[in-house]
């Protein structure tokens, strides 16, 4: 796309000479009318691989196998956070932490997905370990499993599930702010031919000296004149539209952060609190844009506990899960407040989940399948989907011939991905072009939305 067209698009007119009245006006003219449809897809990936195990635990006969199993890792029983009713066979209750997000499952609005993760085909352990089903190459790598649960196959084409689905929608739903990440991966918002952007807390207004709310100061003019420049050669014709490109859309994004306010809730402190906090005050905006649909992803977090994951330090997962808890319960505070109570909903996921069987350094190790959890108001929160786990070593769930815990999925990351991505709007005949695995399975989505 050149980048006059690019800037045409976006509803931006040329920066020189324009005052900063003329740039809040783009956001309120009559072609960027609050749309009555939005729907935003919040991707919260838990870098590292967080240990589900810790995470949503059975409090009823269960809990006798996964304190046996875990011995110095198990939550103590009356520590736990009890759920409302029983779901997937069992009843359960959350970390301690995670406290603040409870009454969202009890109230509906909150669902987990047990056991979930990268399938090529359905799989028992049993076949994993005899080798008679074929299985996700570079299991248990971090960079490859983030990337794998975000849509990657494991070839040379990089482009994740969220990012293809939206290639597949109607160009109704299309706008120039579709596919962000606020991270430094966008594995998932990668599309096959079309571009992310990247928004940081607070946006991009600041380029040095330039300050793009104010496009008649003098770095302002210069930083948009450079972005004009016009090049014989190829390499530095692309730079150059590339260039352009980055600062019409900091532009946009500058425009959009001043007009949004502040959310009031209590989202603590520390990077994840600034980026949901961000999110949170931008998106009502976005929607008054007109703009209908959007994915964003946000990535935080060290999760990759081999020793002392219990504990107050802040690289544990307990405290880690603290900062999630109570930036989560407030994110959704925050979206209901500004009115997108049915139109956002958040996906909590990780690179994978741990062994059962507590490593040696008093933490855990590398392992696959994961519980991870689905919010908003469109959920049909109050459940457990899928199959929980047997949270016995060499159980029947246990795809390690070591017996460490090492949990085969029995709810495959497609399912996850082509769920939301149905709600978000993506046709049924794109499915198999967006999830090529899915034709694997019988059942190709969860009953996790109710709207």
């Amino acid at each position: 796309m050149k980048r006059r067209t690019l800037l045409k698009a976006s509803g931006l007119p040329m920066l020189a000479g324009l005052g900063a009245a003329g740039l809040f006006a783009t956001l309120n003219d009559g072609n960027a009318a609050s749309s009555g449809d939005y729907r935003a897809l919040v991707c919260l990936f838990l870098n590292g691989g967080n240990d589900g195990h810790n995470t949503l635990v059975p409090t009823d006969g269960a809990y006798g196998d996964y304190s046996a199993a875990r011995p110095i890792l198990a939550l103590p029983k009356d520590s736990l956070v009890p759920l409302t009713g029983s779901s997937a066979g069992h009843s359960f209750g959350l970390h301690p932490a995670l406290s603040p997000i409870a009454p969202l499952y009890n109230e509906g609005r909150l669902a987990w997905i047990a056991n979930t993760g990268p399938l090529i085909v359905p799989a028992t352990a049993e076949q994993v370990i005899d080798h008679a089903v074929a299985i996700p190459p570079f299991l248990m790598s971090h960079s490859d499993q983030v990337a794998m649960q975000q849509g990657w196959g494991g070839d040379a084409e990089q482009s994740g599930w969220a990012g293809r689905g939206l290639e597949y929608f109607n160009s109704s739903l299309v706008n120039v702010l579709n596919a962000v990440t606020m991270d430094s991966n966008r594995t998932l918002v990668l599309g096959k031919n079309s571009t992310v952007s990247f928004m940081n807390p607070g946006g991009s207004r600041y380029w040095g000296r330039a300050d793009l709310a104010q496009p008649q100061s003098y770095w302002s003019q210069a930083l948009n004149n450079m972005a004009k420049w016009q090049f014989t050669n190829a390499y530095e014709a692309e730079y150059s539209r590339t260039f352009g490109a980055s600062v019409a859309e900091s532009t946009l994004l500058t425009q959009a952060f001043l007009q949004a306010k502040a959310p009031t809730s209590n989202f603590g402190s520390g990077e994840l609190a600034d980026k949901l906090r961000s999110l949170a005050s931008v998106m009502p905006v976005f929607k008054s844009m007109g703009y209908r649909r959007q994915i964003f992803l946000v990535g935080w977090g060290g999760f990759d506990t081999h020793y002392g994951q219990r504990g107050t330090d802040s690289r544990t997962q307990d405290a880690q899960l603290d900062v999630v808890g109570r930036a989560v319960a407030a994110f959704d505070q925050s979206n209901r407040a500004s009115g997108l109570n049915l139109d956002v909903t958040t996906l909590m996921m990780s690179d994978f989940g741990r062994t059962l069987r507590p490593a040696s350094g008093a933490g855990s190790d590398h392992a696959w399948g994961n519980h991870w959890f689905v919010l908003g108001g469109a959920v049909a929160g109050g459940q457990v989907v899928g199959q929980f786990p047997s949270l016995v070593l060499g159980g029947r769930d246990d795809g390690d011939i070591n017996r460490g815990g090492r949990m085969v999925p029995t709810t495959s990351t497609e399912q996850v991905g082509a769920t939301l991505m149905q709600w978000m709007g993506l046709p049924a005949s794109a499915q198999a072009s967006v999830f090529p695995t899915l034709a694997n399975f019988p059942v190709k989505t969860l009953n996790l939305m109710k709207v």
